[in-house]
């Protein structure tokens, strides 16, 4: 039996292409289903079964991190390691709050994708050896304080801001999440409200500073 089967999620198709033709070096390992966006991803999960998620941050819809929390509540066995672009400080504690067992840097050699494969199959997290202490000490603290503004939201207000920043309009909003206008408002006050952001533009800087979003160059 094929000891990891993994499940590729990110936006980019030449990204995830780079990334198979690296899996496909390894032993013991089966790509068993892509990904573009965070949605995609947690359908693939359910009928795919992977026990491994090689996650983006940045994708459009539902971002990486909402993807990582969902399937961690709905598929606790599976473990998820997140690729990113960022060494940010901030990055990688939303990434480990998330529920993430892994954060891996998408510049890392092939040797600490293995790694972190086999520190996944022994139970344990593995963080790039880029990404310094200070990090690791900090999100250490800060699990053992108060939450950060943005797991203060609910999952649903998480999407709306996602959605905001991606400049999506009401009536857009709630056909992508099947709710009325009238909903999407109510969620949209309260978020401002949590965040002590009251207008759109500060919302998407917000949402870009926490990585729910990238700007394209």
């Amino acid at each position: 039996m094929t000891q990891y089967r993994i499940l590729l999620a990110d936006d980019h198709v030449l990204v995830r292409a780079g990334i198979r033709s690296l899996l496909e070096k390894l032993p013991d390992t089966e790509i068993v289903g892509e990904a573009g966006d965070g949605r995609e991803a947690l359908n693939l999960v359910q009928t795919r079964q992977p026990n491994i998620v090689l996650m983006d941050v940045a994708m459009p819809g539902l971002n990486g991190l909402e993807a990582v929390a969902r399937i961690r509540k709905d598929f606790p066995a599976v473990k998820v390691i997140i690729l990113s672009m960022h060494a940010n400080e901030e990055y990688v504690i939303q990434a480990l709050r998330a529920g993430a067992s892994g954060y891996l840097l998408k510049d890392a050699a092939t040797v600490e994708l293995e790694l972190a494969l086999l520190a996944m199959a022994r139970g344990e997290n593995y963080l790039s050896p880029a990404i310094s202490k200070r990090v690791i000490d900090n999100y250490v603290a800060r699990v053992n304080g108060q939450s950060g503004p943005l797991e203060q939201l609910t999952s649903r207000q998480r999407e709306i801001l996602q959605l905001i920043a991606e400049g999506k309009n009401a009536k857009e909003k709630a056909a992508i999440l099947n709710v009325s206008v009238k909903t999407i408002e109510t969620h949209r006050a309260q978020l401002m409200d949590r965040l002590d952001i009251h207008d759109v533009p500060g919302l998407v800087r917000y949402a870009i500073r926490m990585g729910l979003v990238t700007v394209e160059k």
